[in-house]
């Protein structure tokens, strides 16, 4: 009798009609002849889907050109399928799990005739954690293929824990004929199933990542009581050798990445990676928030990467490893056989090939490189990951971080007042979009948590989850919130950030001690401008004074627009959060004394 595994495998067959279906097993030698095929057989339009590198920087590497429209996360086409629209929330798409079966049924018909249909069988987490989950994706991309071998731990094991059992997460993937008009991203949670089709694009097509780590594993975490978030783990190690381990919640392309592989510009201050994307929270025996990091490699944005700002991710993509290393939609000089990207620290070659492929005027407005252009690496390859990240229930976590883009209003950093004051702050984050998902660039978008593309169910659930869960912990973590990308009247960035912002951390953790007071301001608790180390760093005092200015007349623009978020949530918004936003303009009012 057929395992449960194999007889989905052969229903998926059957539907999408594959010439050959291979199962994975994860190996080196099967990652290099799927490369292979890649180089010598397959193609997105007129590209190959890999372009073999000169390895002379970044060894063992290849480019992969995506088609032109499948650049991002395509959220207006992204759908939870609860069997209620209220449940999926309105910040949410919603479709009917029927009628999008149906739909994606039609969709999928014969969809890889002609190509090889790869059976990935892995976990998300390590083999021995108690929070490990077995997931098996197909898909008829080698880009998938080779992806997702370096982002979660795939093979042969993955399909030895699953056994005879039904419990594992299905993943079904096709590129199709990448027709905007047929792509489509859909969660099925109650079914634990994700189905992509359309797409290459990591975001859409890697299911272990953004659709099962965060929007199918937040409803789950949810029904048995742990947070799925789109988080950072850092631990942050003092002088004496003391490590305190944090979380940082930010939006695709604000700093995440560099906050994960920060290089300390302050003496005796070393910042170790566990994790720069995804975090599973669970409470531990002791009753503290627990953090591990469910993915095995980054898939982070190029754009401004480079040994001077993020010297750490360049060690790690400098690294030779088990894994081949993949950059995604960066320019290529075809002189020298090596990916660029505007921000490295190379000048532009001349004879540039844009992302496209095609040649690049040095003169033109475009940019060589695309926006949103990656690389995928593994976390093995990273010099700063500690032997902690093996460790199957994670790390304590003393402080969690969250981050928004704003060039004005936001200062530098801030405290929250207790548990729910700090979630009603995460609740209400608004941050500048970027070139991660399609939207337009530069616009205010409301981002509770960093969680807005990535949450499973009704958001307004989700912020009564966090304050349930708050009250189960029996020392929960402080909560603290930054922004680096506050402006001046002229425009220009106020504080350097990348490794200057271990200051900015070695506050944190001097609060998080006792070793500091700080200022009581409407909004939070805000530094007291002598506790911040600023040793070596030549900022104006009156420039410091600005990033940490609360403008009360702003704010209170700030709280109508927040008021504009929760008011699309209705009843079910936790009345907490409604009592934080009334406090909050009580205190701007002046009618609350500070």
């Amino acid at each position: 009798m057929a395992k449960p595994v194999e007889e989905w495998v052969e229903e998926v067959a059957r539907l999408t009609k594959p010439d050959k279906v291979h199962w994975c097993d994860g190996s080196e030698e099967e990652a290099e002849k799927l490369v292979r095929i890649g180089i010598e057989e397959e193609r997105i339009g007129d590209q190959p889907v890999f372009h073999a590198l000169s390895g002379r920087t970044f060894p063992n590497s290849f480019l992969h050109r995506s088609h032109p429209t499948d650049v991002a996360r395509t959220e207006h086409l992204t759908y939870i399928c609860h069997p209620d629209e209220q449940t999926a929330g309105p910040n949410n798409n919603w479709m009917s799990p029927g009628e999008a079966k149906e739909m994606l049924l039609n969709l999928s018909e014969g969809c890889m005739r002609g190509r090889t249909m790869y059976v990935l069988p892995y976990l998300m987490c390590q083999a021995n954690s108690p929070y490990a989950r077995n997931c098996v994706q197909v898909t008829d991309s080698t880009y998938v293929a080779v992806s997702m071998r370096i982002m979660a731990r795939m093979g042969t094991h993955a399909l030895e824990r699953i056994g005879n059992s039904d419990d594992f997460v299905k993943g079904l993937h096709s590129i199709a004929d990448l027709d905007p008009n047929r792509r489509y991203i859909m969660h099925f949670p109650q079914d634990n199933l994700v189905w992509s089709i359309g797409s290459g694009y990591g975001g859409n097509a890697l299911l272990g990542k953004k659709c099962f780590s965060l929007r199918i594993a937040s409803w789950l975490g949810r029904r048995e009581g742990w947070l799925a978030e789109h988080m950072v783990i850092i631990g942050v190690e003092d002088p004496e050798g003391t490590v305190t381990y944090m979380t940082a919640a930010l939006p695709s392309a604000c700093g995440k990445t560099n906050l994960a592989f920060l290089e300390s510009a302050l003496p005796g201050y070393k910042v170790w990676t566990l994790g720069d994307d995804i975090a599973w929270l669970h409470i531990g025996p002791d009753g503290r928030l627990w953090a591990l990091n469910p993915e095995a490699g980054v898939f982070g944005v190029a754009r401004g990467v480079s040994r001077a700002t993020s010297p750490n991710v360049m060690r790690t993509l400098e690294s030779d490893g088990f894994y081949p290393t993949l950059f995604t939609n960066t320019a290529l000089d075809p002189r020298s056989n090596e990916p660029w990207w505007e921000g490295i620290d190379e000048p532009v070659p001349d004879g540039l090939e844009d992302w496209r492929g095609r040649p690049w005027d040095r003169g033109s407005s475009a940019p060589a490189a695309h926006p949103n252009s990656r690389f995928t690496v593994s976390l093995f390859q990273c010099p700063t990951r500690p032997p902690e990240s093996d460790e199957p229930r994670g790390v304590p976590i003393s402080a969690m971080i969250f981050g928004a883009r704003r060039t004005r209003l936001l200062p530098l950093v801030w405290e929250s007042f207790d548990w729910q004051h700090g979630v009603f702050c995460a609740s209400s984050l608004g941050s500048e979009t970027t070139a991660a998902a399609m939207h337009e660039v530069g616009v205010l978008r409301r981002d509770p948590m960093a969680m807005a593309p990535f949450c499973g169910y009704n958001m307004a659930d989700y912020f009564r989850h966090w304050l349930d869960f708050g009250q189960k912990l029996a020392c929960p973590p402080r909560l603290f919130f930054v922004n680096w990308f506050r402006v001046d009247e002229d425009g220009s960035f106020i504080w350097p950030g990348f490794n200057e912002n271990i200051r900015v951390l070695k506050w944190i953790i001097d609060r998080l001690n006792n070793r500091i007071s700080a200022c009581e301001t409407a909004i939070g608790l805000v530094p007291n401008l002598d506790d911040l180390d600023m040793t070596g760093l030549n900022i104006p005092r009156d420039k410091m004074e600005q990033l940490l200015e609360i403008d009360h007349g702003s704010w209170s623009v700030e709280a109508a627009d927040i008021e504009h978020l929760y008011r699309q949530f209705g009843d079910r918004m936790p009345p907490e959060i409604l009592q934080e936003l009334a406090s909050l303009r009580k205190r701007l009012s002046g009618s609350y004394r500070l």
